[in-house]
C-alpha cells in the first residue's frame, strides 16, 4: 500500500491502519517486528528512492519532484533528500547526469 500511495501528502498510520483493518499499535508494531523500522522511516525510505528516479530521469523540476513524492514544501523536501542522499536535489541531479551521459 505505501509504494502505491507513497505520494499522498497526507498519508498517515491511521488512515494506512483503518484501511487494512487494523490498529494503529498493531500496524506499528508489525512495522518494527517484520520490517525493523517504522511507518514514517519506511515512508520516508520509499518517497526517497522514488524521488532519486525522477530526480535522475531530470524531466520535471526539483519543486514538482517534491510534490509528486508527498511534499507539499519543495524546501521541507529538499531537507529530508539532503539527510537521506548525502546532497541535495540539484546536486544528486547534477551527477545522475553525469553518470547517465
Amino acid at each position: 500500500m505505501l509504494a502505491r500511495r507513497f505520494g499522498d501528502p497526507d498519508l498517515a498510520l491511521a488512515t494506512v491502519a483503518h484501511e487494512i483493518a487494523t490498529s494503529r499499535r498493531q500496524l506499528q508494531r508489525a512495522f518494527a517486528e517484520v520490517g525493523g523500522t517504522s511507518f514514517s522511516r519506511e515512508l520516508q525510505r520509499i518517497r526517497m528512492v522514488r524521488a532519486a528516479q525522477l530526480l535522475a530521469d531530470g524531466s520535471l523540476p526539483v519543486h514538482s519532484v517534491a510534490g509528486a513524492v508527498g511534499y507539499r514544501q519543495a524546501a521541507q523536501f529538499a531537507k529530508v533528500f539532503r539527510r537521506h542522499h548525502g546532497k541535495p536535489p540539484s546536486a544528486f541531479r547534477r551527477s545522475s547526469d553525469r553518470i547517465a551521459a
